[in-house]
């Protein structure tokens, strides 16, 4: 199973509301994974398949090892469907 983990600078209100966002687009595609949300600091000791979070907080994971996708708006739940295909389906 897939493990998405949704980043942002405290990891409290933004980082809950888009795993929400997430969790309902993939129940809208029928896709299972497992996710989470935590904060920058701790995202980069945590292993996931896909960190997503907004596009000047996560650049800063991208090692060229992890999957990362940063996102203009955080609530545009556009946006974050396309991720989402972009990486599981």
């Amino acid at each position: 199973m897939k493990k998405i983990l949704v980043v942002c600078g405290n990891g409290l209100g933004s980082s809950f509301i888009v795993e929400m966002n997430v969790k309902s687009i993939l129940g809208d595609l029928g896709v299972q994974a497992e996710v989470s949300h935590t904060d920058l600091t701790t995202s980069k000791s945590e292993k996931a398949d896909l960190y997503i979070g907004s596009k000047d907080l996560v650049e800063s994971l991208d090692d060229g090892t992890r999957t990362v996708e940063g996102l203009t708006n955080i609530l545009d739940q556009n946006e974050l469907r396309s991720v989402l295909e972009k990486h599981l389906l």
